[in-house]
């Protein structure tokens, strides 16, 4: 599963450079899925969703640090375990219930981002 960040979270931006797919975004900020990942142009996400990858999207949060589920991997292919819960000092990182996924898809996720690594 993803991880998802709870509004207990202070701001303090500890999580945002340990993410491997920077999928770790500050509230009110766009996103795109070509951040930090290989992804360019229109691409097929693993769950069948179209998308062009140099397009802006939405914050998912406009108050408090947000990490896109489409882009987390919970650090599977990078680290033993995921490094924004590893860093947070308040303990708000934490798994995302409502995005349930099998070490298998997260590692697949993680290849589809960086194929080359």
């Amino acid at each position: 599963m993803a991880i998802i960040i709870t509004d207990e979270c202070i701001n303090c931006g500890a999580c945002e450079p340990e993410c491997p797919n920077t999928a770790i975004y500050e509230g009110a900020d766009d996103w795109r899925y070509k951040d930090g990942t290989s992804l360019n142009g229109k691409v097929v996400l693993p769950n069948g969703a179209e998308v062009d990858a140099d397009e802006s999207q939405e914050p998912i949060s406009d108050e408090i640090y947000y990490i896109v589920p489409d882009k987390c991997t919970e650090c599977k292919g990078f680290h033993e375990e995921p490094q924004c819960a590893a860093v947070c000092p308040v303990d708000c990182c934490v798994p995302d219930d409502e995005h349930m996924e099998t070490e298998e898809q997260l590692l697949s996720k993680q290849r589809f981002m960086h194929p080359e690594g």
